[in-house]
């Protein structure tokens, strides 16, 4: 279960130079490696920020509250869904997602790019509210490698562990939605491969507009032209 609600902001002054932060959305099955990549993206690829996701389940070991996600009640999560707070929200493997809409414009607005840690439904959401987002799915090498990953993390209860894994298939089967797909069979090669995709999407020409206009009137005009 999803909702989504079209997003009012989307014409909200840009940042420095013209430059409108990028919203990317990046989901995978549980198990697919996409916390690590995104780790090793925000270490090297500078300008870009993590939205932290408010969830209603438990903070598994060396999880932090506001580093790794907002860890709320039912309650609270539930007055934010009602005071339309949400971007997006979910309910996946019966814990209830969702991602705050104002710190998500506030910084997009002030030319910073965005990274969404989503599951599939979440960014089917996000893809629906917001005009522009610029989506990635990281596939694991193997379903047998994605239960070796779920298994050795030993994060989840064997129930747990066993939702997630019958839900891997329909959400792995989401991948044409999205706009880029990473095979995260190699940690280093994956990550070089989601930064060059960041790096992509800046050089994009009408996000780069207002550079060209700023050259260009550098030069001198064509002669016979004042």
């Amino acid at each position: 279960m999803s909702e989504a609600r079209a997003d009012s902001g989307t014409k909200s002054k840009a940042g420095k130079g013209g430059y409108r932060g990028i919203l990317f959305v990046i989901s995978s099955p549980s198990g697919g490696g996409k916390g690590t990549l995104i780790r090793r993206l925000l270490e090297t690829v500078p300008g870009i920020g993590y939205s932290v996701s408010w969830t209603t389940r438990a903070p598994r070991p060396r999880e932090i509250d506001g580093v790794n996600y907002r860890f709320v009640s039912e309650e609270e999560f539930t007055r934010m869904r009602q005071a339309n707070g949400f971007l997006e929200w979910a309910v996946v493997h019966g814990n209830l997602y969702g991602t705050a809409r104002d710190a998500v414009k506030k910084e997009m607005a002030g030319g910073r790019d965005i990274i969404l840690e989503i599951d599939v439904q979440g960014a089917r959401a996000v893809r629906k509210a917001m005009r522009s987002v610029v989506s990635v799915f990281i596939f694991p090498p193997s379903f047998q490698v994605l239960r070796e990953r779920l298994t050795a993390r030993m994060t989840e209860r064997p129930e747990e562990l066993e939702t997630r894994l019958a839900n891997a298939r329909g959400e792995v089967e989401q991948y044409t939605y999205f706009d880029y797909l990473v095979l995260n069979d190699e940690v280093e090669r994956a990550a070089t491969q989601l930064s060059a995709i960041v790096f992509a999407e800046r050089a994009r020409r009408r996000r780069q507009e207002w550079v060209a206009r700023r050259v260009l009137a550098s030069f001198a005009p064509p002669a016979g032209v004042e």
